[in-house]
């Protein structure tokens, strides 16, 4: 009889069981507010380490897929390299001044990157510099 008896006729548990379920619900609820404090202080998704190691390994194989592929571009990097860094920026600034082309197909290229910074609020390595 035990459990049975408990439902009333008209398919309504009586009080003790309304109780029981009213409890199990609180119970639950204060038992999700404690894990949800925990995961507020986690960091934003895909933002890991290895997350922008996924990143920057797209962007870095995107770059050398389009030095290979734009000659004059990859030889004007090539020859910055042995420029001191002031020198090295002045260059570059220079140049993607007058390929304003090239300037955009490269922000493009690295715009995951940025993305990445904007949404994780994580310093990437800039590209420009040694």
């Amino acid at each position: 009889m035990g459990q049975r008896q408990r439902i009333k006729e008209n398919g309504m548990a009586d009080g003790m069981s309304t109780r029981r379920v009213v409890a199990a619900v609180l119970g639950l609820g204060a038992l999700s507010l404690g894990v949800a404090a925990p995961a507020a202080s986690q960091p934003p998704p895909n933002c890991s380490s290895a997350d922008l190691a996924g990143v920057m390994t797209g962007v870095l194989a995107s770059t050398t897929g389009y030095l290979y592929t734009h000659p004059p571009v990859n030889a004007f990097f090539t020859t910055i390299g042995d420029l001191d860094p002031e020198q090295r920026r002045v260059a570059l600034a220079e140049f993607l001044d007058t390929n304003p082309q090239v300037k955009a197909e490269l922000q493009g290229i690295r715009q995951p990157a940025v993305d990445f910074r904007n949404r994780c609020g994580r310093d990437i390595p800039d590209l420009g510099e040694s």
